[in-house]
């Protein structure tokens, strides 16, 4: 079989698997309103995909060494589907929280061993267009489902089913039925089922970088649509969502041109300045500044630093890319939730806005104080830790 179609359908499948993960976002309100609860809750439940996808990659990162790689792919589409048919028998926030830990759970199995069987299909010297292809097929992925969804919203009306939702319906068992039909070029190791991460020596400024990005990232899709939301602009919550990683995807062949360390610095600057333009978009009810803001963040977070850190600690871990990778996001999913509850917890007690300032001064002094340790060549204790 040519290279070109088990890279295809691998990059769909992990498209699919991302696409199901953000599709419900833009109904983020409707569900709450269900249940009459506040900012705090709703990122509550969006940070259950992380309580999901977290203990996967602690303990799980390295499944796919001992069983193969198809059958994690197989089962986070099948979990996809699973969790948004929830959603849709039982329209909740209590629903939404389940959802989105099991979306979590299929996130985690999907991109560790996505990562290492492109790796694998293309061959080790291929590993940087591999990354490449994970990073934009997981980001069309991310942003597409939410698109989807507002596409469907704006063209259905008010609903609880989207169009978005069936076609999930449609194409997640087809693509794990094709999955488990992908050629076996890894071979299963007799290893524990249960594999700590692996966090490579040197890498540590690119852990951090993914978790500084990705909690910019987090506080786009789930407090901004509360803020859109607020001030009547809750139709453009889906394409905001989708620019929040699209744009980043147009950035990537950019950022595969440049070395590993050049395109995590370009994504330093451009997290703050970003989020700062957002800010001001909020502050002034400009839609035009939240949509720029949007764009320069995802340049960062899903173009420059998500692909060199890919890059950098597959590279750095050829024996172990699927539980490197699970290292990668560990640091990721940190920043992706943590802030996020934080900030929602803020924003109940002092509003929207002003949990967004909180968020922008933190926001900058860690990034300063990162790039300071790492041109300093300072290693903080994690930088060293390899969980074998």
């Amino acid at each position: 079989m040519p290279k070109l179609i088990p890279v295809s359908l691998l990059a769909l499948g992990l498209f699919m698997v991302t696409f199901a993960v953000n599709l419900q976002a833009p109904l983020y309100d409707a569900y709450a309103a269900q249940s009459d609860v506040g900012a705090t809750a709703v990122t509550v439940a969006f940070a259950a995909y992380v309580g999901g996808l977290m203990p996967t990659l602690l303990l799980l990162g390295g499944l796919s060494d001992r069983i193969g790689r198809r059958v994690p792919i197989a089962l986070a589409l099948i979990l996809g589907a699973v969790a948004t048919a929830l959603l849709v028998q039982a329209p909740s926030w209590t629903s939404l929280v389940v959802a989105r830990f099991l979306l979590g759970i299929g996130t985690g199995l999907a991109t560790t061993a996505g990562t290492a069987y492109m790796t694998e299909i293309l061959g080790s010297d291929r590993a940087k267009n591999a990354a490449l292809i994970v990073t934009s097929a997981t980001s069309l992925g991310f942003g597409g489902g939410a698109l989807a969804t507002g596409i469907s919203l704006g063209v259905q009306g008010p609903t609880l089913l989207p169009a978005s939702y069936i076609g999930l319906f449609v194409a997640a068992p087809v693509l794990a039925a094709i999955a488990l039909g992908l050629p076996r070029i890894d071979k299963p190791r007799p290893v524990s089922l249960l594999r700590l991460p692996v966090f490579p020596s040197g890498t540590w400024m690119f852990g951090a970088a993914m978790a500084l990005a990705w909690s910019t990232t987090g506080m786009t899709i789930a407090v901004i649509p509360l803020e859109l939301a607020a001030n009547d602009l809750g139709g453009w919550t889906g394409l905001v969502i989708f620019l929040a990683i699209f744009v980043g995807f147009l950035c990537q062949p950019i950022a595969r041109r440049m070395t590993n360390d050049r395109a995590l610095a370009l994504g330093f600057v451009l997290i703050p300045l970003g989020f700062l333009v957002l800010l001001a978009g909020a502050w002034l009810k400009v839609l035009a500044f939240v949509l720029v803001g949007t764009c320069i963040t995802s340049a960062a977070s899903y173009g420059f630093t998500y692909l060199a850190s890919l890059a950098e600690v597959s590279s750095r871990a050829p024996d172990d890319r699927a539980r490197a990778t699970a290292g990668l996001f560990v640091y990721a999913y940190f920043g992706f939730s943590l802030p996020v509850i934080a900030s929602g917890a803020l924003a109940d007690m002092v509003g929207l806005l002003s949990a967004m300032v909180a968020f922008a001064a933190v926001q900058i002094m860690v990034t300063a104080t990162i790039v300071l340790t790492w041109k300093r060549g300072t290693v903080p204790p994690l930088a060293a830790f390899d969980a074998r």
